[in-house]
This record gives structure tokens, C-alpha cells and sequence, in this order.
């Protein structure tokens, strides 16, 4: 018997109707503009410019019974691909300005669980960005017309999904649990992560989650570890992300470091490097960022280097990128 996945759709079935009357609601956003630009062989993608334009709502309380309830929605223009126009066929590209929505019912006695509407995380994919930051999703995605890079693949369940957090059960021991509910001819997929921070200035991370999608050779695991250490000003860190699939040509592995180092309280830079190998592909995609960071009254000024080799996962002049990145926000 699974246990994990018994267990995980009994707590489900009984927080199906859990439910909280109207209260407050805040919201919270910032103040941010941004430069950025491409270039690369037959490549000069110009100068854009930016400004943040997400915000997110929130609103939480205490039940009469001791529990507590959080919602959260947030409104990101652009970020929404998925949204269709009133045509049945026709994408709107990504012009929705509504993105992922939550709702968390948490307890001392019981933990928490968190259901998410849209844009949940698996047990896996809410630990498993890289030590460097993604830097390859940078370039994901059709930059110009020359070549996409291949971007990484996950065990994100998305839309309607649970995730659970089992109350404390020693000091620095975090344990969390994934569940995303049966669909159409498709298993519940489920997983499970685990988080180890007792030891002074060291995380230690690692997780595992179901890959389903109803057939053989597009389902397996996702699994991810991290580590990372603190010592004075110097953060290090190491990460892997590894998906494995029927079929070999989809497996992927996410290899990454990133040594950061704090030369005072308001200014950090940064270096990392993220490497991709996939199935069957003989070169692998490789990342680099050099990045800083100064933080005075309010407003952080930051600028980033990233440089992208074999994107496509061969070593044709055309997948060689460059980007840099300035940008300034504020808080107030």
C-alpha cells in the first residue's frame, strides 16, 4: 500500500469543504524599472526597456476554532500565457493580468496545507531552483529569430494541486508533502521533500515527486538536492535537479554553484554557473551570471553579466548569447 498517497488523499478529501467568510484584503507591489539587451552571431536584439508591474493580494485570519487562513492572487500582466481570449482557439498571448491564487489553512497541531488554484510547485520544483538562479531561463524562449533554447523540464503540478507541511517534529527538520489529484486516465502524482537546517549556517536539502502523465514513456521521478553553507561574509552553494523519464532522449540534469560574497551591508556580488544535460545530446547547454547588488535608503540598484553556450544543446556558432541587465527599485 502507498501509504504517501493514501495518506495525502484522505487529508485532501477532508479540506474539500473548508471554507472562510470575506475579510480584509491588502495589497502589496514596488516600484521598479529595468534595461536589459541580447546580442549573439547574426543577433543584436537592441536595448528594452521595463517596469514591474505585479501585485499581489493578501488577506488572513484566526478561525474560531484556532486555525489560521491565508488567500493570496496575484496579478502579473504578461505572465499568463495559458489565458485564451473569448475565441475557444486563439491564445491572447499572455496579455491576462491574472496569475496564481492560493489558499492556506495552517495549524500548530496540524501543520499546513496549501491548495493552489493555479501555479502550485510539487514537493521537487519549490526547491529545486538552481544554486545560480536559473540563469537558463533567461534564455528560454524564441530570442530573435535564431535559435530557442531548451528550457528545464519539471514535475510541477500547476493547477489544483495540495501541498502540505507536517507540523515540527524536531528543530531544524522540515518536511513537506505534494499531491496532485487524479485526472483523466492519469494517477495522482505525489512526492515529498526535506529540509535540515540545525547545523549553523549549513541547509541541506532534498526531494523526490511522481512524474504522471498517463503514458509510459513521458512519466517517471523528479528528484533534487541542495546544499549550502554560510561562513562570514561568503554564501556557497550547490544544487542538482534531475528528470528522468521512459524515454531516455527527454531525461534531463541540472547541474549548479553559486559562491556570493557580502562586502557590506549594502553591496553583494555574485557568480554562478548553471550546466544542462539532456538525453541522447552529446554537448551540454552551459550558463554563467556575474551579478551585484547596492541597497541604499530604499532603493537597490543591481546589474547582472550572463552568458549562454550551446543552448540547443549543440555547438553551432548561433547558440552562443550574451546579456546584461540593469535595473533599480524602491521601496517605500
Amino acid at each position: 500500500m502507498n501509504i504517501k498517497k493514501v495518506g495525502l488523499t484522505a487529508l485532501a478529501a477532508s479540506l474539500v469543504s473548508v471554507s472562510a467568510h470575506a475579510g480584509a484584503i491588502s495589497v502589496a507591489g514596488g516600484a521598479s524599472i529595468n534595461a536589459e539587451g541580447y546580442s549573439g552571431e547574426n543577433l543584436n536584439a537592441g536595448t528594452t526597456f521595463s517596469m514591474g508591474n505585479q501585485l499581489t493580494f493578501t488577506g488572513s485570519g484566526e478561525l474560531d476554532n484556532g486555525m489560521n487562513v491565508s488567500v493570496s492572487f496575484i496579478l502579473d500582466q504578461g505572465d499568463d500565457t495559458k489565458t485564451t481570449t473569448n475565441s475557444a482557439t486563439a491564445p491572447s498571448g499572455g496579455t491576462a493580468p491574472f496569475d496564481s491564487h492560493s489558499v492556506t489553512v495552517s495549524s500548530d497541531e496540524l501543520g499546513t496545507i496549501k491548495f493552489s488554484g493555479e501555479g502550485g510547485d510539487s514537493a521537487t520544483t519549490a526547491m529545486d531552483a538552481s544554486a545560480a538562479g536559473n540563469i537558463w531561463d533567461t534564455f528560454d524562449g524564441s530570442r530573435g529569430t535564431i535559435v530557442t533554447a531548451v528550457a528545464q523540464s519539471d514535475s510541477a503540478p500547476g493547477d489544483n494541486s495540495f501541498m502540505y507541511t507536517l507540523p515540527s517534529l524536531m528543530d531544524g527538520l522540515s518536511i513537506d508533502l505534494s499531491y496532485k489529484p487524479q485526472g483523466g486516465n492519469v494517477e495522482s502524482a505525489t512526492g515529498y521533500g526535506i529540509s535540515y537546517t540545525a547545523v549553523e549556517g549549513l541547509t541541506a536539502k532534498y526531494s523526490s515527486t511522481d512524474i504522471e502523465t498517463g503514458v509510459a514513456t513521458t512519466s517517471g521521478d523528479h528528484t533534487a538536492w541542495h546544499l549550502s553553507y554560510v561562513y562570514g561574509p561568503v554564501t556557497a552553494t550547490a544544487t542538482n535537479s534531475e528528470y528522468d523519464v521512459g524515454t531516455a532522449s527527454s531525461d534531463q540534469e541540472l547541474s549548479s554553484f553559486a559562491i556570493s560574497y557580502t562586502i557590506s551591508d549594502e553591496l553583494s556580488v555574485t557568480y554562478g554557473e548553471d550546466t544542462i544535460e539532456k538525453g541522447g545530446d552529446p554537448t551540454d547547454a552551459e550558463y554563467s551570471v556575474i551579478s551585484a547588488s547596492y541597497t541604499a535608503g530604499g532603493m537597490t540598484l543591481s546589474a547582472s553579466m550572463k552568458e549562454a553556450e550551446n543552448v540547443n544543446h549543440t555547438t553551432a556558432s548561433n547558440e552562443d548569447f550574451e546579456y546584461w541587465s540593469l535595473g533599480a527599485s524602491f521601496a517605500f
